[in-house]
């Protein structure tokens, strides 16, 4: 949470750490050209259609221009009054005219820090730095604009504060060296062809041609169309297609990485690059789902629940929460290894809940399911979009059991597990002695995996190497082509790295756990 102070002292660092007090630092003198574009650019989106053919192009034109100077006046005021320094192990802002407002930011609550470029911003050579910090219901003080170089060392220094043992090493020492880049193991890299695929498989592109008909029956029925109309009826058509097209500029060139320091490192972006580091510690679930109309390629997307960031939000594009946007199960079993060692995706067992659970869910009884493996907590859901979070022990924050009028008088119970991230793992429509024993089994898990090393068993060694992010160009021999013998394999050379063996032994399909048991 930010602390607001009328007027912070000197900080108070820990016992023996050495506090360097710093001056404050202003931003980017272009900033308030950039940050007044993308205003006006936002007020011109909301005037519509309608406004232009009442008041003509002349008058818009001056209402647009008046509009643009206060903003640009306004951003150069608050310029003036925005300043930034890291004092201890705190980042401190300072805006306002009228109304001055501090906020001290601790960076032991940090839980990432994003690097974004809008096109605007590539252009001019800056950077937006935006910070995550746990309990945030929104992005922690947004520094728009530093320049890239300014960006990436402030960013170093955060993060390298968050983890910093306290009067181990001096503030300033934090600062990466300049001109000695540091070194990155790569992971995976989405191929953008799938990337467009994807897109285009989406109900909003098939949709589409039905929407162009209905259109083209209507300007034939009415004979011709005004103004108005057809820049209304594109509008409509470019809102449609406004989703897909997001995300493909969005997740454009998606690269994964680890860099030196263990933390993962997410970029991706077209328009708007954007620049991820997230330490893997931070992450409260990963969420994999698998798409109706993607289910004909094999494909799958993956989702990170990072404490900080907002809960979920239908639509949401603007959130950093992309571990893979399009990809094969492979792919995501490696990745998922990578982020939550020891959990293999391809190995996660579920069971469905009791039968009597029919009257609740005729029809999709079978697709939800919960499970326990010695790491996470895994549960399932959804029928046409099917939906699996894994979250590990270590994360959870509370543990509930949920009894609706319906559920007493089946004798069913639902069980929440809750995490920092927003998300949880729920198991759905279980008996009532089932819903308490997994309520009780989560909650003492999770006690284990946050107690002090010595009251927590030692994990033994991984009896196999982890899996493989596979190799377009090479086979997988664990898993099987679903095309069949002597299908040509998707991708070009260079979207993967090899990383150790895949996991030895019989192939395990990646849909079992979706499966009706042979059981009744």
């Amino acid at each position: 949470m930010t602390s607001v102070q009328p007027n912070p002292g000197p900080a108070a660092g820990a016992p023996g750490e050495v506090v360097v007090d710093e001056p404050r630092r202003r931003l980017h003198p272009l900033s308030p050209l950039l940050s007044g574009a993308k205003s006006i650019a936002v007020i011109v989106a909301a005037l519509s259609w309608q406004t232009l053919s009442q008041v003509g192009v002349g008058r818009f034109a001056i209402v647009v221009t008046v509009i643009a100077v206060g903003v640009v006046i306004f951003s150069v005021i608050g310029w003036l009054t925005t300043g930034y320094h890291v004092v201890g192990r705190e980042l401190r802002i300072q805006d306002g005219l009228l109304w001055r407002r501090n906020r001290a930011i601790p960076l032991d609550r940090l839980q990432a820090v994003e690097l974004r470029r809008p096109l605007l911003a590539q252009l001019t050579g800056l950077a937006e730095l935006r910070l995550e910090v746990v309990g945030g219901g929104k992005t922690e003080a947004p520094l728009a604009y530093l320049t890239v170089r300014e960006a990436a060392a402030l960013r170093q220094r955060l993060l390298a504060l968050a983890g910093r043992t306290p009067g181990v090493a001096d503030p300033a020492a934090a600062q990466p060296a300049a001109g000695v880049p540091a070194l990155e193991r790569p992971l995976f890299r989405v191929s953008n062809t799938d990337l467009l695929i994807s897109q285009l498989l989406t109900p909003q592109a098939f949709l589409l041609p039905v929407g162009v008909a209905f259109v083209i029956t209507q300007f034939v029925l009415e004979g011709s169309w005004g103004f108005v109309a057809i820049a209304s009826t594109v509008t409509a058509m470019a809102g449609v297609l406004l989703q897909p097209v997001r995300r493909v500029l969005q997740d454009w060139d998606f690269r994964l990485a680890r860099d030196p320091g263990g933390r993962l490192a997410v970029r991706y972006g077209l328009l708007e690059t954007r620049s991820q580091i997230v330490p893997l510690h931070r992450v409260q679930s990963i969420g994999v789902t698998w798409p109706l109309l993607w289910r004909a390629k094999d494909w799958l997307h993956l989702r990170l629940d990072i404490a900080g960031y907002a809960g979920p939000q239908a639509n949401n594009d603007k959130r950093s929460d992309r571990l893979l946007p399009v990809g094969s199960f492979p792919v995501a079993r490696a990745l998922v290894w990578e982020v939550l060692p020891g959990v293999d995706l391809a190995a996660l067992a579920t069971l469905p809940p009791p039968a009597r659970a029919r009257w609740l869910h005729p029809i999709a009884l079978r697709s939800f399911g919960a499970g326990m493996t010695p790491e996470v907590f895994v549960s399932r859901a959804g029928l046409l979009t099917r939906e699996l979070t894994m979250v590990p022990y270590a994360r959870l924050q509370s543990v509930r059991v949920v009894q609706g009028p319906l559920q007493r008088l089946l004798n069913l119970a639902t069980v929440y597990a809750d995490t920092a991230g927003g998300r949880s793992g729920v198991a759905h429509d279980r008996d009532v002695a089932e819903a308490w024993w997994f309520a009780e089994q989560l909650s003492l898990r999770a006690r284990l995996a946050r107690g002090p090393a010595s009251h927590v068993p030692a994990a033994p060694p991984p009896a196999v190497p982890p899996p493989a992010v596979p190799d377009p160009a090479v086979p997988d021999p664990a898993v099987p082509d679903p095309a069949g013998p002597g299908a040509a394999g998707p991708g070009a050379a260079g979207r993967g790295v090899a990383l150790p063996q895949p996991l030895p032994g019989p192939a395990v399909a990646h849909d079992a756990y979706w499966r009706r048991p042979s059981q009744p």
